[in-house]
């Protein structure tokens, strides 16, 4: 660890650290990447370092396995607590976001949160009811919003982080429901028993990765579900400041967008990954921008 404490606006090494983590962030997260084009500059670079990290924190835990997988993750919050007390590590993506935490009121306490959904994928947690799923979606993404928000700046208070929450869970839930086949095969099923079986499906069923009509009705269900905490997080877009706004919507809509995939593919997400063409996220600007004025125009 560096004994460096940011006492300037920009610290030696920041372009080259920022640059770093709009990399991760390019690469990892093409729908995130676009959002975050919308915000202004400062507010942009910020975002990315808040997603580097958390990306960080979870190819961690996806990577490596035992052992080597739970010291990483230790050394990742250590690393998240040094950067947040202005003493970041030699990692780019550290420096960053110290950074980012002295700018803006990022609350450590949501990378507190976060910490422990990654455990959670560590301890090979097991998912028996809704509560269970609802807070792996929270501490795992629903928490970024709570990250995001202060980057952005926004008024309404409680009530907005809320909708930030939801929006962040809605986009987790789209994750767990693209990637089922892609989880399965590092063991992790996040669809919670007690559901798998209201809806007559067993993790042989899973296992076997045939699309039964049982498991469409629950695909079906949990997409209906998620599109739901879409509209209770998209109330909040309005009360985010500038042009945050749009890149927010922006990267909502996209996501939202992969859960039409998958219905159009008939819900199989065993063997083809659920997504978003680049094309077809240019087309969902228009939309995004139209939802936001009519929102607007609705509050004045």
């Amino acid at each position: 660890m560096t004994d460096l404490t940011f006492t300037s606006a920009s610290p030696p090494g920041l372009d080259r650290a920022v640059a770093h983590c709009q990399d991760v962030t390019r690469e990892h997260s093409k729908t995130f990447y676009l959002g975050s084009r919308f915000f202004p500059m400062a507010q942009r670079r910020a975002v990315w370092a808040v997603y580097a990290a958390c990306r960080d924190g979870d190819d961690t835990v996806d990577e490596l396995g035992g052992t080597a997988a739970q010291l990483g993750l230790d050394l990742w919050w250590a690393r998240v607590q040094g950067a947040f007390a202005g003493r970041p590590g030699d990692h780019p993506i550290d420096m960053a976001l110290a950074w980012a935490a002295r700018e803006y009121p990022i609350p450590l306490s949501a990378f507190e949160e976060l910490h422990e959904g990654l455990r959670m994928d560590l301890r090979g947690h097991e998912y028996h009811s809704m509560d269970d799923l609802i807070l792996y979606c929270r501490r795992v993404a629903g928490v970024v919003g709570f990250m995001i928000a202060p980057v952005s700046g926004y008024s309404g208070g409680e009530r907005t982080l809320h909708a930030a929450l939801m929006l962040g869970q809605a986009m987790q839930l789209t994750n767990i429901l693209r990637d089922v086949g892609e989880d399965l095969t590092r063991g992790r099923v996040y669809l919670p028993s007690e559901l798998l079986a209201e809806f007559h499906v067993s993790r042989a069923d899973l296992e076997r990765g045939v699309v039964t009509p049982e498991y469409r009705a629950l695909m079906r269900h949990l997409s209906a579900l998620a599109r739901e905490w879409y509209a209770e997080g998209r109330q909040g877009i309005p009360c985010l400041h500038g042009s945050a706004r749009l890149a927010v919507a922006t990267a909502a809509r996209a996501y939202e967008g992969i859960l039409d995939d998958l219905a159009r593919n008939d819900f199989d997400n065993f063997g083809r990954r659920a997504h978003v063409s680049g094309p077809r996220k240019l087309l969902m600007l228009p939309q995004a921008w139209w939802e936001l004025r009519t929102a607007a125009a609705s509050l004045s």
